[in-house]
């Protein structure tokens, strides 16, 4: 396969220097002095030379083998092209030309090292003038320096301030055009630059496993083998392992929810901005327990040391039923108040008060302590006019004897 090697120099020259097969020019070519005619130099075959030296300049310092090997100095430009001619085209070894252009060859243009693919029309690789010593650095081992001649990693980018990663989508019509950066500096941060924030951020000296995403999705923080979707744990002394959801905007609230699909049901706690109070209910929905924020201490207690079952509540338990049916109806004229004979015989029948649930419907459904306080509350009024019907016929005894007495001490007197 020949690839041919063409040499273009913007001079005017005036002669042809070509090196058949086996030709060898160990001691230099020049080509630039002012007496050749053509700039045109074609080595075939396995010809070599020794020193190549092409452009103004040639005639001041002869190219010898303690020279540079290849020389090239004119006005404008010059670039080398790389032509593979022999199978281009014919599908059988790759045939793509290349071209190396040492800087721009149009006024205004970039001083550059470039390479071009003359097949595609496209320069994908350029280094600027001025670049900073080891700007790029590939080691005998494959790694990649930037900023660095000695990469410890495959990729090693190094500066004396924090070098970054900047990944940029310019946009199609259908995408919008977004931005990011990825930094490294004091801190780890990732940096959205379309909108002008720090979305992430890990500051210098933070512990192992401050942050763990493990291979089934389970997040860890503050350990590195998280037991559930999110474990948080803290191994220093004195040290709660505490989730804060702090709602810092005005008129927002702080909660978390929990959910699962079998009823679809949402519950969620809910800190409320206006009040202070924290809401525990259905999401969208009913509010069943509300706990004030100045509440005080202690108020409810489930199971203590010597009474695990026991529920203690040491302050006053008010009960609110808008559909509570208080019974002051017993003191009304029309309330058939049963006989204490009717009461008695309920009782050898069944074994407790009318209207009170027994032993075994408690044990079974339990007992409504709404219902209990009124059901009692009936049963005292009961009570109640029960003694008050004692004392009008103990008061009208009392009458009778009094007249009796009366009666009979008039008779002694006669």
């Amino acid at each position: 396969m020949l690839i041919r090697l063409i040499i273009i120099v913007a001079l005017s020259l005036t002669s042809a220097l070509t090196a058949s097969a086996q030709a060898t020019f160990s001691e230099g070519v020049r080509i630039g002095d002012g007496n050749i005619q053509e700039a045109d130099l074609t080595v075939a075959g396995s010809a070599s030379i020794g020193n190549l030296c092409l452009g103004l300049r040639c005639g001041e310092d002869e190219p010898t083998s303690n020279t540079t090997p290849l020389i090239i100095d004119t006005p404008k430009q010059a670039w080398i092209d790389l032509i593979n001619q022999s199978f281009a085209g014919t599908g059988q070894y790759p045939g793509r030309d290349w071209r190396i252009r040492p800087n721009d060859d149009y006024n205004g243009g970039i001083e550059r090292f470039s390479i071009e693919d003359l097949d595609a029309a496209t320069i994908p690789f350029s280094i600027e003038g001025g670049a900073p010593e080891n700007a790029l650095w590939v080691d005998n081992g494959g790694g990649i320096g930037l900023g660095t001649m000695f990469p410890q990693d495959r990729l090693h980018a190094s500066g004396a301030i924090g070098p970054g990663f900047r990944m940029e989508q310019t946009g199609n019509g259908l995408l919008p055009p977004q931005a990011w950066r990825i930094v490294g500096q004091t801190a780890f941060s990732v940096h959205d630059l379309t909108a002008g924030t720090t979305p992430f951020r890990i500051d210098r000296t933070a512990p192992t496993g401050s942050f763990h995403l493990d291979e089934t999705g389970f997040v860890g923080l503050g350990t590195t083998a998280p037991e559930e979707l999110l474990h948080i744990r803290t191994t220093a002394p004195d040290t709660d392992a505490f989730a804060l959801f702090d709602a810092a905007g005005s008129g927002s609230d702080a909660a978390f929810r929990l959910r699962q699909t079998t009823t679809n049901a949402t519950w969620e706690f809910r800190n409320q901005a206006d009040s202070g109070r924290l809401n525990v209910g259905l999401a969208g929905g009913n509010t069943p327990l509300k706990i004030d924020n100045a509440a005080n201490n202690n108020l409810l207690k489930l199971g203590i040391n010597s009474a695990p079952d026991a529920v203690v509540v040491t302050g006053r338990l008010v009960v609110n039923n808008t559909t509570l049916n208080v019974p002051d109806y017993v003191f009304a004229e029309d309330f058939a108040l049963r006989s204490l004979a009717e009461v008695r015989a309920f009782i050898d029948e069944n074994s407790h008060l009318p209207d009170v649930p027994s032993e075994a419907e408690i044990k079974a459904n339990g007992v409504d302590m709404t219902a209990m306080q009124m059901t009692l509350l009936k049963k005292i009024e009961e009570l109640t006019l029960y003694t008050l019907e004692l004392e009008a016929r103990d008061t009208a005894k009392t009458t009778q004897i009094a007249e009796l007495i009366t009666r009979l001490e008039r008779l002694e007197a006669r």
